[in-house]
């Protein structure tokens, strides 16, 4: 049965490609849901960038027929191009069915196109990332849903790194060579596997996938980085993916004070200083405020981003303590790579459009990047360019995203099978005994 789903504003603008993700059904835009992208049009934001395409696209489909009486979308499946879906865009009138709301609303207005709909007999689905509007829809009678397409769930994320438990025969020989085979196995590129003795659980050891079915010993020059040692075997899996320039994309994910960001960022220190393997560190975070906004910030761009990169200069200042400098010098050693270009801040804003090459780019927070924006930066890397996002699903500020829905966790389940990405689910917070309680209690 074709269904049709009514879409509300904040779906276009999570994701503009939305209009063309729901098959062979029929796709309504309420009239009111074009007056809110005019407003957000002339933004420089992402908001605004999505608000134009949706726009745009509109447009193209409007030379196809009128809008009104409904065009078809360019979302058939190949082979079956004449089962497209249809859009169209309806004014809406009438009343909600005895409901007594204030229609000068934009969320009223287009719940009112849904609901005359929904009245007339149609199969009504009505797409909302906005909690209170589905509840609204609900309460009328209608369907109601999120948009999933981009969602997984994230009590079933890859973690990059599991158990198994092997015979002590397989577990020797893993040691004394270096590698094991596993038959049947299925290992993902550079999964990391811990190989326990079934019959003595203390033995163990940590490997790396080598193909479907082998595993490997780790490299010793991922041991450690800017004098950081890891506190736990994920912590030292995420060093070997780090330190590795055949993996081009690293994705970290754990709570507060697990050591993403500063295992990142000693990385990169080893990577950029030491080795000499990329040009400079750009580093970068999305500008999402905890609380009240505090306003407008003086200043030029490095000094408004100032306030937003303290955490990174925190985890810098230890870094760079760790080589046993003097305060003075910690902070003349940190402007000195500032000044000579080895460190580079920059507002996600500015990357658009960019080509990246041979640098070490760290993306922190991305859980409060949506999946458009994340596929944004990746495809900014140019040649020899390493990526690392880092962020905790369970702290996110966007008002549209969430703990299933945010863009790092797309990320991980999408490229999980190319050998140019790994992923490890940093468990343990290392930060401090009072920061691993609030982790986990509160």
């Amino acid at each position: 049965m074709i269904k049709t789903y009514v879409l509300d504003t904040n779906v276009l603008l999570h994701n503009p490609e939305s209009i063309e993700s729901f098959e062979d059904n029929n796709v309504i835009l309420p009239m009111a849901v074009i007056e809110e992208l005019d407003k957000f049009k002339s933004r420089h934001d992402e908001l605004g960038r999505n608000a134009r395409w949706v726009i745009r696209k509109l447009d193209l489909l409007r030379e196809k027929g009128s809008l009104k009486e409904g065009v078809a979308l360019d979302n058939a499946r190949r082979g079956d191009e004449k089962n497209s879906g249809f859009l169209r865009i309806i004014t809406g009138k009438g009343g909600l069915g005895g409901a007594r709301l204030d229609m000068d609303m934009p969320d009223n207005r287009i719940l009112r196109v849904a609901y005359q709909l929904h009245a007339g007999g149609e199969n009504v689905i009505f797409v909302s990332k906005d909690i209170n509007v589905r509840i609204k829809a609900d309460a009328l009678g209608m369907k109601v849903m999120d948009f999933e397409k981009e969602k997984v769930h994230f009590s079933d994320l890859y973690p990059g790194c599991s158990e198994r438990a092997v015979t002590a025969s397989v577990l020797d020989a893993f040691l004394a060579k270096g590698r094991v085979s596993l038959p049947e196995t299925g290992l993902l590129p550079n999964e990391f596997l811990l190989l326990v003795d079934e019959s003595d659980p203390k033995r163990a050891a940590l490997g790396r996938s080598d193909g479907p079915e082998t595993v490997r010993a780790l490299s010793l020059d991922s041991e450690k980085a800017w004098n950081i040692f890891p506190r736990s075997k994920e912590q030292r899996v995420a060093l070997e993916l780090l330190l590795d320039p055949k993996v081009m994309l690293v994705t970290l994910v754990g709570k507060a004070g697990t050591g993403k960001t500063l295992l990142a960022l000693a990385a990169a220190l080893e990577a950029v200083v030491e080795l000499r393997k990329y040009k400079k560190i750009l580093v970068s975070r999305p500008i999402v405020p905890l609380g009240k906004d505090i306003g407008y910030l003086p200043g030029d761009k490095d000094e408004k981003l100032f306030n937003w990169m303290q955490p990174i200069f925190d985890n810098l200042d230890y870094l760079l303590q760790s080589e046993k400098k003097a305060s003075n010098g910690v902070k003349k050693n940190l402007d000195d790579m500032v000044r000579n270009d080895l460190i580079e801040l920059e507002a996600l804003t500015y990357i658009r459009g960019r080509s990246i090459p041979r640098q070490y780019i760290i993306v922190d927070e991305a859980q409060n990047l949506t999946p458009h924006e994340i596929k944004t930066i990746i495809s900014r890397a140019g040649e020899e360019t390493k990526i690392v996002l880092t962020g905790d699903p369970n702290q996110i500020d966007s008002p549209y995203l969430d703990s299933e829905s945010n863009g790092l966790i797309y990320a991980v389940e999408r490229l999980k099978t190319l050998q140019l990405h790994g992923h490890v689910t940093l468990k343990k917070s290392e930060r401090s005994s009072l920061s691993a309680a609030a982790a986990e209690h509160l």
